[in-house]
């Protein structure tokens, strides 16, 4: 038994890398890939799913792993500056959607649970997608990226509750279901609260000792994650809910980016095998019953949600360049609408044939929205003219200049000589972020008042974990040669415009900096022998 579903998986893996060469060469998301491996992998074609314990499982921790990252995400800075446009685009947007979504699935002929689960699914846009290919494109610090990301929190935040609310409808106890649902949200409420205890006073000291080894952090990630998700289960909460939890109680931590950048690549691996799960439950028969509702829904999802977008943010002051960018980077169903149906499915809510339907809005609609992202300024060069009917007069529309960055100066390097860099400038009034990956030089940071961050400079991705459209200055007190190159690279590769400073010790790295104009060179060691000099002659 055990031999025969390892030599499965062994196939749907390879499936799985042929499928995702495949999505790479027509430039489409590996989600998508996924998505048709699972169909492939399913009885109606291969039928390699033969340990379905073995392979629901996995899929188990696939999505608490990705509810996990969703609960870490929680950039409370990107809230800050664009929280206004964020709360009213999301909520408006899902609510319209949700409102026409419904309508639609009513004419269908879907009787109302039905019709609301549909609704529902089709208001989301994905997280995976969206940060995927505006990151590849180094758009992520732009104004849009950053409305962009806010949406999908709030849009996040509300699909985690429709969970709840889901899972306590579809698993009625003793009582009523007002009632089931007030103990449900009490439980949920005195669970956060002692996770947010824990988070206060426990979680900081014990990630300051972990983080010192790279591999034992990574761990702690995931059991964290999983440990809380089983909590959930036992105390009669979902799953979901304690993986969300366990991400948002880290999201304060300076270790948030450091924990998602190692735990973004198992998450993808994992989530392929709740996609292997979903194919498993679909039909060929169910998917081309339902193709023509499935067109319908995927247009209004290409069309309809990215107007509701543009409307809302041209009425509140944005440029048309910056709503249809961000309007048309949602234009897809999400990842968390499979999933949310799914539960739907488990639940004998929904049968499957609305499961073929949302996957099938889902595959048109990631797959022709990824061209639409990679595309987005040739779209608007034709749409211009139409666009400029939701902007307001020039003179009260918002542009990227009128955004207030978060931070003074980003400071990579927190150690004797980023201590005084950092003094220097907090004393100054300039607000900083430190970033380090010794706890104990982050907490002499944040005693100067700086905000910090933990992070390995030495990590290949280590640029793409800095929140470099927060700031227009970004300094590196590290004081080896190949830190500051590799920095330097990553921040060319991501767009940086802002202004570099980078140290040298010797000459010979000092005169190879001074060719970049964009980078100031610091030279410690003559800066402290040249203040010598002056102090002697002084005397």
């Amino acid at each position: 038994m055990v031999e025969g579903s390892f030599v499965s998986v062994a196939l749907i893996l390879a499936l799985a890398v042929a499928a995702g060469a495949i999505a790479k060469l027509l430039r489409q998301p590996i989600v998508v890939s996924f998505i048709i491996v699972g169909i492939l992998a399913g009885p109606t074609a291969f039928n390699l799913v033969a340990g379905a314990e073995e392979i629901r499982l996995f899929a188990k921790f696939g999505i608490a792993i990705l509810l996990f990252l969703v609960g870490l995400k929680l950039d409370f800075h990107m809230i800050r500056s664009t929280g206004k446009v964020a709360l009213v685009a999301g909520l408006t947007q899902v609510a319209f959607t949700a409102a026409v979504g419904f309508g639609l699935a009513v004419l269908f002929g879907f009787e109302a649970t039905t019709a609301f689960y549909i609704a529902v699914a089709l208001t989301f846009s994905s997280t995976i997608i969206i940060i995927k290919l505006i990151g590849d494109k180094r758009e992520l610090d732009t104004l849009y990226g950053r409305i962009a990301v806010g949406i999908l929190i709030v849009q996040d935040i509300l699909v985690v509750a429709a969970m709840v609310i889901i899972v306590t409808i579809g698993t009625p106890g003793e009582g009523s279901v007002i009632t089931d649902l007030v103990i449900t949200l009490a439980s949920s409420a005195v669970f956060l609260g002692v996770v947010a205890f824990a988070s206060r006073f426990v979680l900081e000291k014990v990630l300051d000792w972990i983080s010192k080894s790279p591999e034992l952090t990574l761990l702690f990630g995931v059991a964290w994650a999983i440990v809380l998700a089983a909590i959930s289960i036992l105390i009669g909460l979902s799953m979901e809910i304690g993986a969300f939890v366990a991400g948002v109680s880290l999201a304060s931590t300076a270790y948030r980016e450091s924990l998602a950048a190692r735990m973004v690549s198992l998450r993808d691996v994992m989530l392929l095998f709740f996609f292997i799960e979903l194919g498993a439950s679909l039909t060929f028969a169910d998917a081309l019953g339902q193709l023509w509702p499935a067109i319908v829904l995927s247009v209004f999802v290409l069309v309809g949600k990215p107007l509701i977008i543009f409307a809302i943010m041209g009425w509140m002051g944005y440029r048309s360049i910056t709503s249809f960018r961000t309007g048309v980077a949602l234009a897809q169903i999400s990842e968390f609408s499979l999933i949310l149906i799914a539960l739907g499915f488990a639940l004998g809510q929904v049968d499957s044939a609305v499961l073929s339907l949302v996957t099938l809005v889902a595959v048109f609609t990631i797959t022709i929205s990824s061209y639409f992202i990679l595309y987005t300024d040739r779209l608007y060069s034709k749409m211009q003219g139409f666009m400029h009917l939701f902007e307001r007069a020039k003179s009260e529309a918002i542009d990227e200049q009128s955004q207030a960055l978060s931070f003074d100066a980003i400071v990579v390097g927190s150690g004797r000589f980023g201590s005084e860099v950092i003094s220097g400038l907090t004393s100054s009034g300039s607000s900083v972020l430190a970033v380090d990956l010794d706890p104990d030089a982050l907490a002499r940071a944040r005693d100067l008042g700086a905000e910090t961050l933990f992070g390995d400079v030495g990590d290949p991705d280590f640029a793409k974990m800095l929140p470099i459209h927060q700031t227009d200055t970004l300094v590196c007190t590290a004081p080896d040669r190949t830190t500051n190159s590799q920095l330097l690279d990553g921040l060319k590769s991501l767009g940086y415009e802002g202004k570099i400073y980078l140290t040298a010790l010797d000459n010979q790295t000092a005169e190879m900096f001074a060719k970049d104009p964009q980078v100031t060179t610091i030279r410690p060691l003559k800066m402290a022998a040249n203040r010598i000099v002056k102090q002697l002659r002084a005397y």
